[in-house]
């Protein structure tokens, strides 16, 4: 699952002074299952997609292999592990 993480350092927070509010954790949130949902449905198509393929000893040529460990990615809206 990913998560904002909140750099000190960031431009947006000297602007808010306080930080972020309520409501920008509950946007970032939504925009988070939103992406992750999307990319779960493309997937799913793509491997849909190539169900068929099969190699000479019946195995499926496109699987998906599941999920690595979390990692920090930098986006525009900030950081997200």
């Amino acid at each position: 699952m990913l998560t904002v993480v909140h750099d000190t350092e960031d431009a947006n927070d000297k602007a808010s002074g306080a930080g972020r509010s309520l409501l920008d954790e509950i946007v970032r949130d939504g925009a988070r299952q939103m992406l992750a949902a999307a990319l779960q449905a493309e997937v799913a198509a793509y491997v849909a997609q190539f169900a068929d393929q099969l190699d000479e000893n019946g195995h499926r040529l496109v699987v998906r292999n599941g999920y690595n460990q979390p990692r920090e990615v930098l986006t525009a809206a900030g950081r997200c592990r």
